[in-house]
């Protein structure tokens, strides 16, 4: 493991990626949930929202640090792949098992209930798959040379 690969580098870094994922993930089961959508057409929207906002939040910083739009989506890549992958199958493998979740509605206590459970079980279970990352030099790692 390397110097200064600490759980609470581990979980700011997870911190950050559950910020572009939470965004995303929500964003996405609201419109699929208001649009009357299929539970799979809800999930494949909520995924793809949780990639968009997670690599724009990433590029965002590193676009700061004076790279172009092509070299601050490689790092943006690197950097959350691993980390909103490992994310989203745990949200919404949640999402799709807590009975009723997923047809509750809007207003429903369950789809909120269900929603921030996920989120927050992802975060728990993402936290080590990121100090590991981080150790081997890869995930949020990769971003910390653009960081100011």
């Amino acid at each position: 493991m390397r110097a200064g690969t600490s759980w609470r580098t581990a979980v700011q870094a997870t911190l950050h990626c559950l910020t572009g994922c939470a965004i995303g993930e929500v964003l996405g089961m609201i419109i699929g949930t208001a649009a009357g959508l299929h539970s799979g057409a809800t999930v494949v929207l909520s995924i793809a929202l949780a990639f968009v906002f997670g690599y724009a939040l990433t590029m965002r910083g590193v676009l700061k640090s004076g790279l172009d739009v092509r070299q601050a989506l490689k790092v943006a890549l690197a950097a959350d792949t691993v980390s909103i992958a490992v994310m989203e199958i745990i949200d919404n493998t949640v999402m799709v098992a807590v009975p009723g979740a997923m047809d509750a509605g809007l207003a429903s206590v369950l789809f909120w209930a269900a929603l921030a459970f996920s989120l927050a079980l992802a975060f728990v279970l993402t936290v080590p798959v990121n100090r590991w990352l981080i150790a081997k030099g890869r995930g949020h790692a990769v971003v910390h040379a653009y960081h100011h």
